[in-house]
């Protein structure tokens, strides 16, 4: 066992990570001791190591706690249930990534209209009058 600063430095994370992650239902320590310090095991360190690369997947923490809570009862749960919630993540990526496509779509022909001379005052700037038309959305 070990303490939370140990836990913290195996897994390259701050104390303040862990204690975060201990707040929002991620981790226990295994064993407190009466003066309060938090010891952990080699399983800790495993459930760490899951939060951090499902983080680096973009999940949530709700999503990461509901993927904890199928791992911790795995025969109880199916894969299908498993991979409705990175199949719900990659829907919501695929929509974000389809909006940032147009609102880069959007900006990219502004930004190509406008002449950008530096000795050119803004009063006709081709950019601002696409953002003031009423008329003619430009996104």
């Amino acid at each position: 066992m070990f303490q939370i600063g140990e836990l913290a430095k195996r897994c390259h994370l701050t104390t303040d990570a862990l204690r975060f992650y201990e707040k929002n239902g991620l981790v226990s320590p295994v064993h407190r001791s009466e003066s309060g310090y938090r010891y952990y095991d080699e399983e800790s360190e495993k459930q760490v190591h899951f939060i951090i690369n499902a983080k680096s997947l973009g999940l949530s923490l709700d999503e990461i706690k509901e993927l904890l809570d199928i791992r911790l009862e795995a025969t109880e749960h199916s894969c299908a249930e498993v991979k409705s919630i990175t199949s719900a993540k990659l829907k919501l990526i695929d929509e974000k990534i389809a909006e940032l496509t147009r609102i880069r779509n959007a900006l990219k022909k502004i930004n190509d209209a406008c002449c950008g001379h530096e000795t050119d005052n803004a009063s006709h700037c081709s950019i601002l009058g696409a953002l003031d038309d009423e008329e003619q959305p430009c996104c």
